[in-house]
């Protein structure tokens, strides 16, 4: 495989994983600019969800995790 392909395969599956964490996100009910902000960082998304299931607003969750 050339280093082309190989740069080109991580970009493919690095935008999978943000689209797959865009859409968690945006089912937690984030507003798509926090969720896309969100998606795009190395934010635990785990926690991001957990913040707003706890009475966090999106908000404050998103500046909490960046």
């Amino acid at each position: 495989m050339s280093e082309t392909t190989e740069i080109a395969t991580v970009e493919s599956e690095r935008a999978k994983v943000e689209s797959w964490r865009l859409h968690i996100l945006i089912e937690a009910g984030y507003p798509w600019v926090l969720a896309e902000r969100l998606a795009g960082s190395e934010a635990d998304l785990h926690r991001a969800v957990e913040l707003v299931r706890s009475g966090c607003s999106h908000e404050t969750a998103t500046e909490i995790l960046l």
